[in-house]
């Protein structure tokens, strides 16, 4: 359920696909991808509130040689939290909840819950740790059902992580609390409170919670590698464990069946959308990251749980939206929106193109051995072997880094790139892991 934030700057210098048919060009940018082995799921892209493209692509299930279709169901990840976000406000137009309400109306026992509000779960600033950051928790537990009083128990008695409101910290525990509010002041389960409020009205036939225990052919596997020569399963989390910060499940159809239902005011009124819509911090809404391109306001979220990746963007105003689901951990998802949004708007983009490796000399290749920090309980051992270079991070398998050239490499199956750095005396320090859009420096510690 990790957040994976959208980059929507229109900007390239290859492309431009003003003259060309832009379905046509969508798909070959997505196919592209695909070949790379850095998409694999289904898309959907709409302009002017028309769908131009709603196709799948690579394995729905590898085993079975099935492939992906636009009836593929995925499990969303933290797309979830705009449905939470919805309710709540539903509630509160009902008058049985308030975004104003402190925490300690519904748990009267929870530490400082008379200082923390319902907004300030809402928008990540209630400072409550997010239990996702229990390494532990999530790569032994997941996969068990849990309920409520076990799901608390694995923040409810931790330091906040700042006076509730001052600042912003993704918190996945709050808006597991925004669930159970929603089941306190609704008066049913949350899974039920969603379906009367926002799949009914937006005829999302195919939407749903418990993943594990679907039955339907158009179910995907989840994957944390997937290509010809490898499938490496994912376990599916119980939703009891992702719940309303991320257990629901569907179709690209159906997240444009709720797009458009938003655009007509159907789910939510104008006024509401436009407080779920109005950043309090860190771009963030009620389950909504708010960004903006040349002037045009984009919202939208991504998700990201055990073997799947996700990506929905929308701007309204031009009945554009897109949707990205991923039965892989593809880490490709915010470039592919990026060069989508600039083939609909006639702006220049980049189609992939597969690195070439080369060979580096044993001596060079010995150079970079040795072991580097990413977290104190997180390193990458680096080693060399049948004249190639192996990373080996903790609680992983290895993997083979191909050189690109000096000091630059590469993982063929996967959107990671490392390069190492030098100190003044030319010796490797350390190394720069590039992956999802994001840097993170590993010093070298042995």
């Amino acid at each position: 359920m990790k957040k994976f934030l959208f980059l929507l700057l229109f900007s390239g210098n290859l492309f431009s696909a003003s003259s060309q048919n832009k379905a046509a060009t969508i798909d070959s940018l997505i196919s592209a991808y695909s070949h790379l082995h850095k998409f694999n799921g289904s898309a959907l892209v709409s302009w002017h509130d028309t769908i131009l493209l709603n196709k799948g692509y690579g394995y729905r299930n590898a085993a079975g040689k099935t492939l992906n279709t636009e009836n593929s169901i995925f499990q969303l990840g933290s797309i979830t939290k705009q449905f939470t976000g919805a309710v709540i406000l539903k509630l509160q137009s009902e008058k049985k909840l308030d975004v104003t309400d402190r925490l300690s109306k519904y748990f009267p026992d929870y530490p400082k819950g008379d200082s923390i509000t319902i907004a300030h779960l809402l928008t990540h600033t209630s400072g409550i740790f997010n239990y996702t950051d229990d390494r532990n928790f999530m790569e032994n537990e997941v996969t068990k059902p849990k309920n409520r009083e076990q799901m608390m128990a694995l923040f409810k008695d931790k330091p906040l992580n700042f006076s509730p409101g001052t600042k912003w910290r993704y918190s996945n525990s709050g808006y597991s609390l925004l669930g159970y509010i929603i089941e306190i002041a609704g008066n049913s389960s949350y899974e039920a409170a969603v379906r009367k409020y926002l799949f009914q009205p937006a005829q999302m036939n195919q939407s749903g919670f418990d993943f594990t225990h679907l039955v339907n052919k158009n179910k995907t596997t989840g994957y944390f590698v997937v290509n010809e020569k490898e499938a490496q399963e994912a376990p599916i989390v119980d939703s009891s464990v992702s719940y309303s910060a991320g257990s629901i499940y569907a179709t690209t159809g159906d997240l444009f069946r709720w797009h458009k239902a938003l655009q007509q005011n159907i789910v939510l009124s104008r006024a509401e959308q436009e407080k779920a819509y109005t950043p309090v911090k860190n771009k963030y809404g009620y389950g909504w990251i708010i960004d903006s391109a040349d002037g045009k306001r984009i919202t939208g979220h991504g998700g990201g749980i055990h073997g799947f990746v996700t990506n929905e963007s929308r701007i309204a105003a031009d009945g554009v939206c897109i949707v990205l689901l991923s039965n892989a951990s593809d880490r490709s998802l915010d470039e592919i929106t990026k060069s989508i949004y600039a083939i609909l708007y006639n702006k220049e983009y980049k189609i992939p193109k597969e690195k070439i490796a080369v060979s580096l000399p044993a001596a060079t290749l010995q150079q970079y051995q040795g072991e580097y920090e990413i977290t104190p309980d997180f390193h990458v051992t680096i080693s060399v072997k049948d004249s190639e270079l192996w990373a080996l991070p903790t609680g992983q398998s290895e993997k083979i880094l191909a050189a690109e050239k000096e000091d630059h490499f590469f993982q063929k199956d996967d959107d990671i790139q490392v390069v190492f750095t030098r100190d003044e005396n030319k010796v490797v320090n350390a190394f720069i892991l590039h992956q999802g859009g994001r840097q993170t420096r590993c010093k070298k510690i042995k």
